[in-house]
């Protein structure tokens, strides 16, 4: 009888642990869930067309028309925030999904074959070495302002720490008793590495991924801040921010509202991203 009480103690204490952490785990989840769904349904949730100008209304306060009143061209700003969330998601996406296809397989690679580790981190150290948004400026200078430009640009300094990720997994697994026994068994490199080396890189790079899309997105909006980001025309939120920053003092809601949707997406991305680590990761789920 003791020893049942003391298990049931044993598991409302660890429920109990747990409870902290996974309030943010939701929360992060839900502002994820509503940007997603705001993005989808930004032509139904807008009041007027994102691009439509209307000089007559410049800066005008908010009003039942307009909910977060009018910019300095008489847009929406509600509207523009809405659709602007399509722009950070996409590019915050993309990014991620390119960047951890490039570094998994140049990671597996280059932490089985040390041949091509040789190589391969030589290079990943040098691109390391370059500031990303430096980079991705020198890159959209080059390229020209397009959205498929922002996207490779913010990719490219991305890869070396998902390549530097995976490859510290394989140098790990690569020493286990069950890869000797394959490589004994024979076993062809491709078929070993889907097999027994990619299981064990899946959870981190699920976390790596949510960290890649906050910092794709913050990125994003930086370089169109500057200039160097998506055309002007294009309604993101870097855009709206640096097309209202000259009206701040008398309109400060062209560069708030825009700002407040950003880091509230960041925060609910990177919160997600630490309760996935400590669901997937085995030493920190124990502690819990």
């Amino acid at each position: 009888m003791s020893d049942a009480i003391e298990q049931a103690g044993a598991a409302t204490a660890k429920r109990r642990s747990g409870l902290p952490r996974q309030p943010l785990l939701i929360f992060g989840a839900a502002v994820i869930a509503v940007m997603v769904l705001a993005a989808i349904a930004a032509p139904f949730l807008g009041t007027t067309d994102p691009m439509a100008l209307n000089p007559i209304g410049r800066l005008h306060p908010p009003s039942a028309a307009n909910w977060f009143g009018t910019d300095q061209y008489g847009r929406d700003i509600w509207t523009r925030v809405v659709f602007g969330s399509r722009v950070s998601l996409l590019v915050g996406t993309v990014v991620a999904i390119l960047s951890l296809s490039i570094g998994l397989f140049i990671g597996l690679l280059a932490g089985y074959m040390r041949i091509v580790d040789a190589i391969v981190m030589r290079v990943m150290d040098g691109l390391m070495a370059i500031p990303g948004v430096l980079l991705a400026i020198a890159l959209v200078s080059l390229s020209g302002a397009s959205m498929t430009t922002v996207i490779i640009a913010i990719t490219i300094p991305e890869i070396p720490r998902v390549v530097r990720l995976v490859r510290s997994v394989v140098l790990t697994v690569r020493e286990e008793p069950y890869v000797e026994a394959a490589i004994a068994a024979g076993t062809r490199l491709p078929q070993l590495l889907v097999r027994h080396v990619l299981p064990n890189s899946i959870p981190p790079l699920i976390v790596q991924a949510t960290y890649i899309c906050a910092s794709a997105m913050l990125t994003e909006a930086i370089l169109s801040f500057l200039g160097a980001g998506t055309p002007p025309e294009i309604p993101s939120w870097g855009n709206m921010m640096a097309e209202g920053r000259q009206f701040f003092p008398i309109a400060p809601r062209i560069v708030l509202l825009p700002g407040v949707a950003l880091a509230l997406t960041i925060l609910a991305v990177n919160v997600l991203g630490d309760g996935l680590r400590d669901r997937l990761d085995p030493k920190i789920a124990k502690r819990m």
